[in-house]
């Protein structure tokens, strides 16, 4: 059996250690030089070329490093290939750590008092219990579980909106384009963790933003494609939207000169809420190739149609 990693060298190298460590018997490669790219059955990468996708004429499944697979063409991809995305507990916690950080941060008006330091004003916001906001996740996966289930513990009113409905412990569900703005209605603040699908694309926009109390704030990490930028510039402006707080863009990095970068009611980080670590990543892919052998439906395995 043999293993292509094709993605950063240097946490190429931890997973090389790793497969060492739990099976020595698995030829594990960084990198595709002088590799014999016929005996490689599994590919672990983010965005292979399609030029190595059609050198390997073995290949039996793609694990993408990434918890979505949108970056990934899946029309290069052959049928007979099998695309399975990330799913290990740093991503996991990665994702919960982030948005709960911003929801915090929006909640406890961090944004405004860092303005007020800036004009040098002694300033005081009444504080506002976590009770009396609702927040709300689109797209009820495992990330946004996980996130529900944490924001929980600090006693905010819970929604969730996803295409086919889920039973939450302490959330109210919602499912269906006919009960999206039910949804919409109820958030104070709003997540996006949504994957990046046809359907999903541009779904951040006028329409959208209309149906959200005023005054509510965005936190996008889902993917910067599911926003219509000019709908949220004029959402800011015109008071509907308070803040948005944007871990993913379209494209990244954004260009110098685009408006973002300054807008005085959004926050921007460089794609980092959550990251696969290495060593839990490793050791997840193990755990699916040994499902493999064995007949067993696979952790993360991307339903074609669905597009994730």
């Amino acid at each position: 059996m043999s293993i292509l990693y094709q993605s950063d060298p240097v946490r190429g190298r931890v997973w090389q250690k790793i497969f060492a460590q739990h099976v020595p018997d698995i030829e594990f490669h960084v990198g595709s030089e002088n590799v014999d790219l016929s005996a490689v059955e599994y590919l672990i990468a983010w965005e292979p070329s399609s030029d190595l996708l059609q050198a390997l004429p073995n290949l039996q499944i793609v694990f993408s490093v990434g918890a979505g697979v949108d970056h990934l063409d899946l029309s290069v991809v052959s049928p007979r290939v099998q695309i399975v995305r990330m799913v290990e507990p740093g991503i996991v916690n990665g994702m919960v750590e982030y948005v709960t950080m911003c929801v915090l941060a929006l909640h406890r008006n961090l944004p405004e008092y860092l303005g007020s330091q800036a004009n040098r004003e002694w300033r005081e916001i009444d504080v506002v219990p976590a009770s009396s906001r609702g927040v709300g996740v689109l797209g009820l996966g495992v990330l946004g579980q996980a996130v529900l289930e944490r924001l929980g513990t600090f006693g905010y009113r819970r929604y969730g909106w996803s295409r086919t409905l889920k039973e939450l412990p302490g959330v109210c569900c919602y499912a269906g384009q006919e009960a999206l703005n039910a949804f919409l209605g109820q958030c104070d603040i709003l997540i996006c963790l949504l994957p990046l699908t046809e359907a999903t694309r541009g779904i951040l926009d006028q329409r959208l933003f209309s149906a959200l109390p005023r005054g509510a704030s965005l936190i996008n990490v889902g993917r910067g494609a599911q926003l219509n930028q000019d709908a949220l510039l004029a959402a800011l402006d015109a008071g509907q939207l308070s803040r948005a707080i944007l871990d993913v863009v379209d494209p990244e990095p954004l260009p110098q000169a685009h408006p973002f970068w300054e807008h005085p009611r959004i926050w921007i980080t460089p794609h980092i809420a959550s990251m696969a670590q290495p060593e839990t990543a490793a050791l997840a892919v193990l755990d699916n190739l040994r499902r493999y052998r064995s007949g067993e439906p696979l952790h993360g395995a991307v339903d074609r149609d669905r597009g994730y």
